[in-house]
């Protein structure tokens, strides 16, 4: 049945991104960054809905009271990467408008694609680094001015439930460079939409907002690890039976 459900939602994201990304394009010629990021959150709030009513899952935030509050208040979200579904999530979940890092070559699937390279988004070519780093943090300065908030995923890919990841310092080395808080957040996604998994089951995924964490003034590397702590932690509370005494942090 669950693989039955998942064909039926993936069929529905599929028959909706088409014309969703068409519209994105086309609207483009006429509208400001704001609209084109509510049309954008639009599709992944259906896309998620979808994911509730089909497939049986849903999601429950602790945390909220965590986010800074204010129209320009800046923050950087570095966010546990289990599961595509984090991915779709986060921008319906956040108050403030989301800007993903990402690499340029996404900007290529077709619909999907071709709406992101219409936003507000940092895409990045992953062979020049030096200068990769550099846009980050010159789009990222004028997003965080904007009220748009950086979002990124410390362990650059899908992490199999249970695992940890090598925790990359690029968001806490933008957090420093701008002086914004940065913010953990913690989902236990792969409970119900594993790693490159197809087949989505049914149950509650949790999503843990953590504190903001000063960045003025630190080391890069000192806070990816009081970051990766933090995370860690929470998933090893979320989700203990996925998580063996082998296993360290």
């Amino acid at each position: 049945m669950s693989a039955l459900r998942s064909l039926v939602h993936g069929v529905w994201m599929l028959v909706t991104v088409i014309p969703w990304g068409i519209m994105m394009v086309t609207a483009s010629l006429f509208v400001d960054g704001v609209t084109m990021y509510r049309l954008a959150q639009g599709w992944l709030w259906l896309a998620m809905r979808g994911l509730q009513l089909i497939c049986g899952v849903r999601w429950r935030v602790t945390g909220y009271e965590n986010l800074p509050v204010g129209q320009t208040s800046p923050a950087i979200l570095l966010v546990k990467h289990q599961s595509t579904l984090e991915t779709f999530l986060m921008p319906v979940l956040m108050p403030h408008p989301l800007a993903y890092v990402f690499k340029r070559e996404l900007l290529y699937i077709p619909f999907f694609g071709w709406a992101m390279a219409r936003l507000d988004m940092i895409h990045i070519d992953r062979s020049q680094r030096a200068q990769a780093f550099s846009k980050v943090v010159a789009q990222g300065k004028g997003l965080l001015a904007r009220g748009i908030w950086i979002i990124m995923f410390p362990e650059g890919t899908r992490i199999p439930r249970g695992q940890v990841g090598v925790y990359k310092h690029g968001g806490t080395r933008l957090a420093v460079e701008t002086g914004a808080p940065v913010i953990p957040i913690a989902v236990n996604s792969a409970r119900v939409w594993p790693r490159k998994a197809f087949v989505k089951r049914p149950g509650v995924v949790d999503v843990v907002i953590g504190k903001p964490i000063p960045s003025q003034g630190r080391d890069p590397d000192d806070l990816i690890r009081e970051v990766q702590a933090w995370i860690e932690g929470q998933m090893r509370e979320l989700d203990p039976e996925a998580y063996t005494e082998d296993v360290r942090v």
